[in-house]
């Protein structure tokens, strides 16, 4: 599949999942839910892995960056991202996920020592300039209402915008670790299946340390956007994702958080009567022009491979 086909795949997907998590929210918490979500996804990947005849289990060179992952990508990223949507809508929530195309560079040259070419710096400022141009009224009202002290419009406010900061990065990080879960194992599946294993568990341990009830689901819509949100927005994206980093690197597949805000606008005004004025158009045309700016970027040197393997080798 060309990786154009990959982008555009991705962006549809989780430019709705956003709008979709508010389905989950209410009749469970929020990190229960996050558990449900992926005990699914890993479930459904690894039924995939044995029915292509896979052995489940990896070694523990594989396993500690499989948990990771898991930790960053599936559990502390999602575990904020669904508590942020409680406090701030969702599309405010996905716009704060654009801040990835400045952590992902950042991650990876901690992590890898990769250059950060001043391309990726340029194209990420017009991003963010687009993305706070897109959001510039709900943005607005929202501090408007912390400076007037709406009825707990500040901490919520606040709490959101953190959470939602928190989940970006996270997923940044995610991002750079797989590299170092492909370098040791080429079953792209399988080693996401157990990263989502791991992310589920961890938030599970939370759950039961924190009290909160693992209650069944019944309302039609939690069932609708579990089923939704667990293959499509886990399985099928994510593997697409993770397939992206591999061929064109983190710090370009990253641009696909700069185009998902533009699609749940998209699907605001079609499903929430979402009215855009001049400003959010123009919002969108400027995130657009800053994909194509840094996907004409030129690829990154990676780091001298003893540096590398020195950091594969770190506990």
């Amino acid at each position: 599949m060309p990786s154009s086909l990959l982008f555009v795949i991705i962006t549809l997907i989780w430019g709705s999942t956003f709008w979709a998590i508010t389905l989950q929210l209410g009749e469970i918490a929020p990190a229960v839910s996050v558990v449900y979500r992926f005990v699914l996804a890993s479930a459904t990947l690894f039924a995939w892995c044995l029915l292509r005849g896979n052995r489940l289990w990896l070694p523990w060179r594989v396993q500690r960056w499989t948990l990771l992952q898991g930790f960053f990508t599936f559990g502390l990223s999602y575990v904020c991202t669904y508590n942020a949507e409680q406090f701030v809508v969702s599309a405010l929530v996905a716009v704060l996920f654009a801040l990835m195309v400045f952590w992902t560079p950042v991650c990876a040259r901690l992590a890898l020592g990769t250059p950060i070419p001043r391309r990726t710096w340029s194209a990420g400022a017009a991003a963010i300039a687009g993305i706070v141009l897109l959001f510039w009224h709900a943005i607005g009202a929202a501090l408007h209402d912390i400076g007037h002290g709406g009825a707990g419009g500040q901490g919520h406010f606040l709490l959101g915008l953190v959470l939602g900061v928190v989940a970006s990065f996270a997923s940044s990080a995610g991002s750079v670790v797989v590299a170092k879960v492909r370098a040791e194992s080429s079953n792209l599946m399988l080693t996401t299946g157990w990263s989502m294993l791991w992310g589920a568990l961890m938030v599970a341990v939370y759950c039961l340390a924190s009290g909160q009830a693992f209650a069944v689901p019944r309302a039609p819509s939690y069932v609708f956007g579990l089923l939704y949100l667990s293959i499509f927005g886990s399985v099928a994206a994510f593997i697409c994702y993770f397939t992206l980093i591999n061929r064109i690197g983190s710090n370009k597949a990253v641009y696909v958080t700069v185009i998902t805000p533009v699609i749940s606008v998209l699907l605001s005004i079609r499903l929430e009567h979402y009215r855009p004025g001049p400003a959010e158009w123009l919002g969108m045309a400027v995130c657009l022009g800053s994909v194509a700016w840094a996907l004409r970027a030129p690829a990154a040197q990676p780091a001298p491979s003893i540096q590398l393997n020195n950091a594969i080798e770190t506990p």
